[in-house]
């Protein structure tokens, strides 16, 4: 009657607040979601949420089956561990690099759960690369990276974790902050400040100015993302970044964030391994640990 793929639809309609979100993350469609919870409505006899909400209200039925999933969904994730490790699957190496700034947010608590169900697995996440990572994933220098521009290089696999939204941040008082979203002429005349990459893997370039041939009026470069905050809430520039990166700010109302567009500019953070490393037990864990983690601490990213 009860089935795994209910405990995970009912997780993820939890974390996602809405059907059409929900059926995104657990790869269905949203009538074929929509069949699933009515079938098991229909055999339970009771339903498990009020519909017409958001976030999704649970029935007391609905809940007592999240309790369940909570309980069994992380048990079935260790059994499979300790499975993997019989089978002698254990032992690697797993040396990353970020192409993305702001990554750490997630990043590091993944890296930290997986090494507590990992131990035996070497995990490094070398600094002060001076080379092109995606290439020295392809020679083996390195086992995965975390991009957000996918090459087409032989062998190599790109497991999509998410997407989320760039939005431009710009001061409170600034004159962009009235309007519900920017178009490109409005950065005519603004400094933009970016993190000091190149600006072909910038998305505020190469999916908002660029097409639209338009060029900020001057760009300077910040290392941090704390630091760019600074430059703008004092009124020094505007800076695009990631929704997740923006949210702390925005919850203190230190800077406002509009939209890239009307439709706004959305992107697909990926993890990318040599095809010959992704099946292996521990590899696998490690891009669904940095899946469920992202949904777990970042607001505002949908399922890729």
């Amino acid at each position: 009657m009860l089935e795994l793929r209910h405990l995970r639809t009912l997780i993820a309609l939890r974390d996602t607040g809405s059907l059409v979100e929900a059926a995104e993350r657990v790869h269905l469609t949203q009538s074929a979601l929509s069949h699933q919870i009515k079938d098991l409505e229909s055999r339970l006899g009771m339903p498990l949420f009020a519909r017409k909400t958001r976030p999704v209200a649970f029935t007391r039925a609905g809940e007592r089956l999240l309790t369940l999933a909570e309980q069994v969904l992380p048990q079935l994730r260790l059994a499979e561990r300790d499975l993997a490790r019989l089978a002698g699957h254990e032992q690697g190496r797993l040396h990353m690099a970020i192409e993305c700034h702001s990554c750490f947010q997630w990043l590091m608590p993944t890296v930290d759960h997986f090494r507590d169900h990992w131990p035996e697995v070497e995990v490094d996440i070398p600094s002060g690369q001076n080379f092109d990572l995606l290439p020295a994933l392809t020679r083996e220098a390195l086992d995965l990276v975390i991009t957000d521009n996918p090459e087409p290089l032989p062998g190599i696999h790109y497991a999509p974790l998410f997407r989320y939204e760039g939005l431009l941040a710009v001061a409170k008082q600034h004159a962009l902050a009235g309007q519900s979203w920017v178009e490109p002429p409005d950065l005519a005349a603004e400094t933009l400040i970016v993190y000091p990459i190149d600006h072909s893997r910038l998305d505020i370039f190469t999916q908002f100015l660029e097409p639209a041939a338009i060029r900020p009026r001057e760009i300077r470069s910040a290392e941090l993302t704390v630091m760019m905050m600074q430059l703008v809430a004092s009124g020094r520039g505007v800076c695009a970044l990631p929704n997740w990166a923006l949210t702390e700010y925005l919850e203190r109302d230190y800077v406002k964030a509009l939209p890239l567009g009307k439709e706004g500019v959305w992107s697909t953070l990926y993890a990318a391994v040599r095809d010959n490393d992704r099946a292996l037990p521990w590899m696998e864990d490690f891009i669904r640990t940095a899946r469920d983690t992202s949904f777990a601490v970042l607001s505002g990213i949908k399922p890729a």
